[in-house]
């Protein structure tokens, strides 16, 4: 056997993994495995810049036998499979100091909040029984604030990804890797070692420490909490002297359930204030039941249903009245097959806080079984208490605190979650920790798709009545948007009549007695029909009118009035059902809207119900989607809930439309990748004529070669990190073609290089091909007659752009920039845009320039091959053709998916499509004519005589 004496052979360093723990919601899951990828790449660049070798000596039996001796290990790996998955495990655990490690207090709320994990790595057995040799890593994250710099608009079928310059934030961190033993009858844990941290200003340090843990081979709800400290093994003197750091954690090793069966057998169900509604049944499995929901249930909405200005409302104690959190989530749910589950019930005032990190004084730990013949869970929490003190301290107590959880059979226009349940307090009200009812509710952004779900149409006198005078008119020959189909689903803005506006979105989530799903995200997963539905709205003997009920939500802008004159920018969420007509395409509803105020939300807040809401989709054969509407409220000027009539439009597109637009982008970049291609061509072909006939180089207008060459060249300055990554300033607009469009791109832009690359070329040939010209001042003067006429004409097509600019943005009113609206949807034209379509109707009149010049020089020679000059001008004018075909086979228009044809790039109309073509091919003609008959022979014979420059023989005095 190895000696272990610390004396003479030091503990080993080691680094190992940790195992990222995922036990709520999706996002959560994502956060957590972010995380362990950074952990790990934190660990091997801490290591490879502090060596083990220059890490200095620790002794452990200096440190930690008076824990746990030292003893010598078998090197016979030891299984810890027998304890679980959570064995000698601390994710996101809580921790009090290490300013000192980390330069900073640590934070734990906000968006990047602080942590500290540990993991082991290597276990073995060791001569004495019980005890473990271990090595492990402890892990620091210091607090950062996240710039909000970048942002992204989901929609359903259109995905915008606004992405701005990045500004890489530091954050602190700090790793120790340690080693020692751990005994399972103490369940103390020591271990000692070396680690660095690295501040937020880039600095390192090294530390050399002892670890201390309290990690029990069982855990109950009663023994739950995980406790420890590191501390600096340095004199305070010491420049790596740090002040001992207090951590905290959560156990699952080897869970035993001792408090819900007692708490049920004393008459737990009494307490509850039974729903006569019936619960869905769940699956109680670890693979497809409690488990997987409550990893995924994402957080829940708590109302009061007490003052919470007279009775203390907060289930995490503290007795003071007045404060109350608003949201809660489920974390590190662990369930048993028989129904049984453990996790933490995390609190917090913003929902988008409730997966972040472990808060002692922000959590509960509970423990539950699910009730078969209820079909409902329940659950008994306790506090943990005494934590404001010393984290040593603090202990598990209080388990006077109830919940209860259930699947509600049938929903409504006024009940719309698919869970919900109560939290109470056992205690009476004059008792200590004595907290008001509370009910939650799912907050809609995950879907529970259980099987039996209906929904109860309870406003059919309502729309009878409501809907009467909304039938729409048939139309022959247009079809509309089927009720069961995807296309139900759009984005909208909303406006008030002084211009104020929101951006939101609308998604069915019934269609008759069919569950259609939450649609927010893009899913879309229907259950069976259901029999025995709820009572139909109106009598639908056909098929073209069905019930429906929809979620609606937006954001207004700051200036958005929505009730009297009380304005927000929260998120508006409303309810509605109705019916729809597919052959009018008219959607007709009675809605809810959930009155929102700055206090806690209790129970007995009201709902505004006297709203109505108005559809009228565009027929799918249609040139373009435009759905207008209108949500108005139908109660009087004078009542307080009354609110301006809000006008609802939507260009979301269709499927359909969609599904054509994929085929048409890939038409389009395989149509400019063989433009760019042929642009090459034809330059390499004027290229080698100049070779064939280098006289006719000073012949070629450098005026017309500057617009060629710059022609090409901005496109690829304006685009050239597309060449390498991704733009991080332009919009991406993604149509369900994944990554490759950004790949064609690329490849457009090296082909466009290449275009400019010979362009260039041409160029240079031909200015250094005047410098040796016996004629040189002839050629410069023609092409200083050129310039002098071009830029004036160019600078005044500027202007006039300008002006046309001015005009049309005059008549449109301006969209607010707001978070939730797209950036250049719907909005107007900018001025850079308008200049960029008229530098495009300048590269297609390239031949201008070489006109003026063969006026002003009259040359004789062909200066241009006639595949250059002609098939230049048929691949600048076959978009234009192209435009034309598009304007009237697409049945829609959306100027941000078109690639060839842009017309952010050049000026696209059904009347440009016909002048600019014209135009070029008289252009294209008249070159033909010039270099055929000399170039002055499209003037009037009289014009035509002018003094003629030509090269004649020099003669040399040894000639005379």
């Amino acid at each position: 056997m190895e000696s272990t004496s610390s004396s003479s052979s030091p503990m080993p360093k080691s680094r190992v993994c940790v195992r990222a723990r995922t036990n709520s919601s999706g996002n959560q899951h994502t956060f957590c495995v972010f995380r362990f990828f950074i952990f790990s790449i934190i660990t091997n660049i801490s290591t490879a810049a502090s060596t083990p070798s220059s890490w200095p000596q620790i002794s452990y039996a200096q440190h930690c036998n008076a824990i746990v001796p030292e003893s010598a290990s078998t090197e016979q790996q030891f299984e810890s499979a027998a304890y679980g998955t959570g064995f000698l495990h601390v994710g996101n655990g809580y921790f009090t100091g290490g300013e000192s490690i980390l330069g900073q207090p640590p934070q734990f709320e906000g968006d990047s909040p602080s942590f500290v994990m540990f993991s082991h790595g290597a276990l073995y057995r060791t001569q004495t029984e019980g005890v473990i040799k271990v090595r492990g890593n402890l892990f620091f994250r210091g607090s950062r604030i996240v710039s909000p710099l970048g942002n992204i608009t989901r929609r359903r079928l259109l995905r915008f990804r606004i992405n701005q310059p990045r500004i890489p934030i530091r954050r602190s961190s700090a790793t120790f890797e340690l080693n020692g033993f751990w005994s399972s009858d103490s369940g103390k844990l020591c271990m000692v070692g070396s680690g660095s941290s690295h501040s937020k200003e880039g600095n390192s340090r090294l530390f050399s420490a002892v670890f201390k843990l309290d990690f029990a081979k069982n855990s109950s709800i009663a023994y739950s909490l995980v406790r420890g400290t590191l501390e600096s093994v340095d004199t305070e003197d010491s420049f790596n002297y740090f002040k001992p750091v207090s951590i905290l954690g959560i156990s699952q090793m080897r869970y035993e359930y001792t408090l819900i069966e007692k708490e049920i057998g004393s008459g737990f169900l009494s307490e509850y204030n039974s729903d006569e509604d019936a619960s869905l049944s769940l699956d109680v499995g670890e693979r497809l039941g409690l488990c997987s929901f409550g990893r995924s249930a994402g957080g829940f909405e708590l109302e009061y249903e007490s003052d919470c200005d007279t009775v203390n409302c907060n289930p995490l104690g503290g007795g003071t009245p007045g404060f109350s959190p608003k949201f809660m989530s489920f974390d590190q749910v662990e369930c048993q097959d028989d129904g049984k589950v453990h996790m933490l019930l995390r609190f917090s005032n913003s929902s988008s806080h409730l997966f972040r990190t472990f808060i002692p004084d922000m959590t509960l730990v509970a423990e539950g079984a699910w009730n078969k013949k209820k079909n409902q869970l329940y659950v008994v929490a306790c506090r943990i208490l005494n934590v404001t003190n010393s984290l040593a301290d603090a202990f598990v107590g209080d388990c006077s605190i109830k919940l209860n959880l259930r699947f509600p059979a049938t929903m409504s226009i006024k009940n719309r979650s698919t869970i919900v349940g109560q939290i109470w307090s056992n205690r009476t009200v004059n008792d200590s920790g004595f907290f008001g009812r509370i009910v939650f509710q799912d907050t809609g952004n995950v879907q529970i798709d259980l099987p039996g779900l209906k929904y109860e149409y309870t406003e059919t006198d309502r729309i009878s009545k409501a809907c009467a005078k909304k039938k729409g008119v048939k139309h022959k020959g247009k079809v509309y948007p089927d009720g069961h189909s995807l296309d139900m689903r759009f984005d909208m803005s909303v406006r008030n009549s002084k211009g104020q506006v929101g951006w939101g979105h609308a998604f069915p989530l019934f269609v008759g007695d069919k569950f259609v799903g939450d649609q927010l995200y893009g899913k879309f997963r229907p259950h069976s029909p259901r029999l025995g539905g709820s009572e139909a709205l109106v009598s639908t003997s056909h098929n073209s009118v069905v019930n429906i009920s929809y979620k609606l939500s937006f954001t207004p802008s700051t200036s958005l009035m929505l009730v009297g004159k009380i304005s927000s920018s929260r998120s508006v969420e409303m309810s509605a059902e109705g019916i729809y007509d597919k052959e009018t395409g008219v959607l007709c509803m009675v809605g809810c809207q959930h009155l929102q105020s700055n206090k806690p939300s209790t129970k007995n807040d009201s709902l505004d119900c006297k709203i109505l809401v108005n559809v009228q989709f565009a027929p799918l054969n249609a040139g373009g989607r435009s759905i207008k509407g209108t949500i108005e409220s139908t109660r009087g000027k004078s009542d307080q809930l009354y609110f301006q009539c809000l006008e609802l439009s939507s260009s979301s597109i269709y499927l359909s439309q969609a599904a054509e637009s994929i085929w048409r982008m890939d038409l389009e970049i395989t149509l400019v990748l063989i433009s760019n291609t042929f642009a090459c061509v034809f330059v390499g072909l004027q290229l080698f004529y100049v070779k064939r006939h280098p006289d006719v180089l000073p012949l070629i207008s450098t005026v017309m070669l500057i617009v060629l060459t710059l022609g090409h060249m901005i496109p690829l300055l304006l685009n050239f990190e597309a060449l390498f990554v991704a733009n991080r300033n332009r919009q991406n607009v993604f149509l369900g073609s994944g990554g490759w469009l950004e790949v064609n791109e690329v490849i457009v832009r090296v082909v466009t290089m290449i275009a400019f690359l010979l362009q260039f070329r041409l160029l240079q040939l031909t200015w250094s091909s005047r410098s040796n010209d016996g004629s040189e001042n002839a050629l410069w003067v023609s092409e200083k007659k050129v310039l002098y006429l071009s830029l004036p004409l160019y600078a005044g097509g500027a202007l006039t752009a300008w002006f046309v600019h001015r005009w049309k943005n005059s008549y449109q009113i301006p969209l607010p920039r707001t978070r939730l609206a797209p950036v250049n949807y719907n909005q107007q034209h900018s001025l850079w845009g308008d200049l960029k379509s008229y530098a495009g109707l300048i590269l297609d009149g390239f031949l201008l320039p070489q006109i003026m010049f063969n006026l002003f020089f009259n040359p004789k020679e062909k200066a241009l091959a006639s595949p250059f000059y002609v098939g230049t001008t048929v691949v600048r004018l076959l978009p234009h053709a192209y435009d034309l075909y598009r304007a009237h086979s697409s049945t829609w228009k959306f100027d941000l998916s078109y690639i060839y044809a842009n017309p952010r790039m050049d000026l696209y109309s059904t009347a440009w499509d016909l002048i600019i073509p014209c135009g070029g091919m008289l252009f294209a003609a008249l070159i033909y004519l010039q270099q055929r008959f000399g170039g002055r022979c499209i003037l009037p014979k009289r014009f035509r005589e002018s003094s003629v420059y030509e090269k004649v023989p020099v003669v040399i005095n040894e000639q005379l």
